[in-house]
């Protein structure tokens, strides 16, 4: 019965979404047009993630750098050239800083868009990145999480030698997840949690971003998912009751705590201080406090996750490039050091190469979250509705050939002196090109934290090991997307202590 629903349905959003395509054509013909795109609405319920890309590809091709595709309710815009990205994101940023309103289901799940990630170009936006950025990822209390880090890459270490003895080899994934998780576990709530607890809490954010990927599509319209996707939709309601369940416990605990030598101070903390722009200047709430906690656990996570595996596949894929790198870190520490310690990390040029040619291959989100303009704006000869979706197509600019030589090739080279890469300025500021945490003034908070901890994961990870790949099972780049673009077949290599 669900999927008779779910079929009929989904040919009355076709047949509405096609008047209303004529009906937009028909309205823009008195002024510039949208950009060129299919007449025929795009359903992505019947399509995959990689087969929607493909599909832009083709648009691409055929129309330029600029299309537009008929999703849901509205045009979507995609944009996959640096130069139009720069114009939109840079030039013009304060109109293309909005975001799209959220579904039903996110509504849910950012508490009315009151996350940073969500919420609208504004005081409260301003309010929520400027404490996150002031209270967590400035400088000097990035360096105080410098023990904690030390700590999870023991942990790292400990469970890649304890899995390449026990089977013959590492499936890396799993264990760059888990100790990226619980440093973010750590900096968030301040606590060194258990394994079990730690473990209850990664669970409860996988499902819900499982439950929110099944039924997003169609939960622009809450009262029509309600009934179709009631089962869904009444899970995405336990799944947050449940999180509110384990994140208000320890939130309070932070209310409770004195000021010690043994406080660690965390991102709840600074919530909970926090006066924001409505009602007076307001606390937060709990609920609105589980939501920052989330979007902090989620966005600082897989992404890491993804990158580093990518990173490392390449290495082990590429032994010389391994090589260079392992020599490289062997100078910068000394021979007397056991670890490569994060004051090190400022001395490795080539380190930096390796991680920055990483993104720009493999950037862990093909698509930035969607922006949108806070009115009707002209761009590249078109005309952008306002409240329209769009979409900034990552790893096209990052792999563009008329930007980068060989751009589909793994070249670190490319950021070292002499390369095309040599100076480049991942903010966007004077030109992009590659954007991997955005650019503008949604620019990714986090990119600081997330380079340092890219550069000293791996650096450790290859002093520690040499990584290498296995006869029966080469590494295979082919790419899969699940809430990140991740390897299709995890990455499975040899490990061997360089001690």
């Amino acid at each position: 019965m669900e999927n008779l629903l779910f079929y009929l349905f989904t040919l009355a959003i076709s047949l509405s979404l096609t008047i209303l395509l004529f009906s937009q054509i028909s309205h823009h013909r008195k002024g510039l047009p949208l950009p060129p795109g299919p007449l025929a609405p795009l359903l992505p319920l019947r399509r995959s993630s990689f087969e929607i890309e493909s599909f832009l590809r083709g648009l691409f091709k055929k129309h330029g750098p600029i299309v537009s595709v008929n999703i849901a309710s509205r045009p979507a815009i995609f944009i996959s050239d640096r130069t139009l990205a720069h114009q939109a994101l840079i030039q013009h940023g304060a109109t293309f800083a909005e975001r799209p309103t959220t579904n039903a289901v996110a509504h849910i799940l950012n508490s009315g868009q009151r996350s940073i990630s969500s919420a609208k170009h504004g005081p409260l936006w301003r309010a929520l990145r400027r404490n996150l950025m002031a209270e967590i990822l400035q400088q000097s209390r990035v360096q105080m999480f410098a023990p904690a880090r030390k700590w999870m890459l023991s942990i790292l270490i400990d469970r890649l030698k304890v899995q390449m003895e026990r089977d013959g080899s590492v499936v890396a994934m799993e264990s760059f997840q888990f100790a990226m998780f619980c440093l973010l576990v750590l900096m968030c709530f301040g606590e060194k949690l258990d394994e079990a607890k730690i473990r209850e809490i990664e669970e409860i954010q996988k499902q819900l971003m499982i439950y929110f990927v099944k039924i997003q599509v169609f939960s622009a319209y809450p009262a029509i998912t309600k009934i179709i996707f009631r089962k869904r939709w009444n899970t995405i309601l336990a799944l947050r009751k449940r999180q509110e369940d384990l994140f208000s416990p320890l939130i309070r605990a932070r209310k409770e705590k004195k000021e010690g030598k043994d406080i660690i101070y965390s991102y709840v903390d600074s919530l909970l201080d926090l006066k924001i722009p409505e009602d007076g200047g307001r606390k937060l709430t709990e609920g609105e406090i589980v939501s920052l906690c989330s979007e902090f656990l989620t966005g600082g996570t897989d992404t890491t996750a993804t990158a580093l595996q990518w990173i490392m596949a390449n290495l082990v894929k590429q032994p010389e490039i391994q090589q260079k790198l392992w020599t490289e870190i062997e100078e910068a520490m000394g021979k007397d050091s056991d670890e490569v310690k994060e004051e090190d990390l400022q001395k490795m040029v080539y380190l930096k190469a390796v991680v920055l040619e990483g993104l720009r291959r493999h950037p862990p989100g093909h698509f930035v979250l969607p922006h949108t303009v806070s009115e009707d704006f002209d761009l590249n000869g078109y005309h952008i509705p306002k409240d329209a979706p769009i979409n900034f197509a990552v790893a096209e600019i990052g792999c563009n050939d008329s930007t980068w030589s060989d751009p589909f090739e793994f070249k670190p080279e490319r950021f070292t002196e002499g390369g095309e890469g040599e100076v480049i300025d991942l903010t966007g500021t004077k030109e992009i090109k590659m954007m991997p945490f955005g650019a503008g003034r949604r620019i990714c908070p986090g990119m600081a934290l997330a380079l340092m901890h890219l550069e000293y994961f791996v650096a450790n990870l290859v002093k520690e090991f040499k990584w290498e790949e296995i006869d029966e099972e080469k590494v295979d780049l082919t790419e899969k997307l699940e809430f990140t673009t991740v390897m299709k077949k995890p990455l499975r290599a040899r490990i061997v202590p360089r001690k």
